[in-house]
């Protein structure tokens, strides 16, 4: 590189385009006198204690949770078998099928909110947390279903042909080799599929019913004014997502780190 300073420089210029206006909300978040004014003045933690007694931002949150569980485990149990069936079988329509998994990626969230509020009124479907629930769960089914794809393909599958040798069924050789060895692509797909449930609104907006999710809660009081009750919601489901963030680091670092030690010990195998 000719001029690593402009590197550095221009790598600084987008980190603090990404970063800076997070640090500014966790910032006003303890502001004393509130959202406006710079610098900060005053700082506290009473609009944390204002946050905690806020009944509706809790429901919220409690119904965001619930749905986005219930959501991961519904794009989990028909990702897995859409990724297998991509990576293993043959069938015809193959490609046609692969095309149709990715098309929820491609679409706007306001055409995929749209198209399910049709079809749950002519299911007569009463709207509710559980049509935002289905809604979020068929949405990110390619999410679930392109993560686990990925793993299938780097995935080594002498330990399956070795069990299956061995007298194991098709079904103990995938819960006993092919899970624990996608253990790292599932647990990524489900914080990633957990998270982007949390932060939908484009299809929650349109199969809410009466109770609300964190982002329409958000939304809706914004529309009166932006409050440091918000930049500390914020703050909290910030520091929630980094340790996730975190906490999938360490499990890949573990596993590539056994990965290693297996092949090293495999090697001084063959060599004896």
């Amino acid at each position: 590189m000719k001029n690593p300073r402009l590197l550095t420089l221009h790598a600084l210029a987008v980190f603090s385009f990404l970063y800076l206006p997070i640090a500014v909300l966790i910032l006003y978040s303890f502001n004393g006198q509130g959202v406006g004014g710079f610098p900060p003045h005053d700082l506290t933690v009473n609009w944390y204690r204002i946050l905690f007694n806020d009944g509706p931002i809790w429901d919220s949150v409690l119904n965001s949770l619930l749905v986005a569980a219930a959501a991961m485990l519904i794009a989990l149990v028909f990702g897995i078998p859409a990724a297998l069936a991509l990576d293993r079988a043959q069938f015809p329509g193959k490609a046609l099928f692969r095309r149709l998994v990715l098309l929820p990626l491609i679409l706007p969230g306001i055409i995929t909110g749209l198209s399910l509020l049709m079809l749950f009124r002519v299911a007569d479907m009463k709207l509710s947390l559980l049509t935002i629930t289905l809604g979020h769960g068929t949405a990110l089914i390619s999410v679930a279903t392109t993560e686990v794809f990925a793993g299938l393909q780097k995935l080594n599958r002498a330990q399956e042909e070795a069990s299956l040798d061995l007298g194991a069924t098709y079904w103990q050789t995938f819960w006993r080799i092919t899970v624990p060895n996608l253990k790292l692509s599932i647990i990524g797909a489900a914080l990633l599929i957990f998270t982007l449930s949390m932060d939908e609104i484009a299809v929650s907006f349109f199969l809410i019913g009466r109770d609300n999710t964190l982002p329409l809660e958000i939304w809706g009081r914004l529309r009166r004014g932006i409050t440091p009750e918000i930049n500390a919601i914020s703050t909290i489901i910030f520091m929630f997502s980094l340790i996730a963030i975190i906490f999938w680091y360490r499990l890949r670092t573990k596993s590539e780190l056994s990965r290693e030690i297996a092949a090293g010990l495999a090697d001084a195998a063959n060599e004896c």
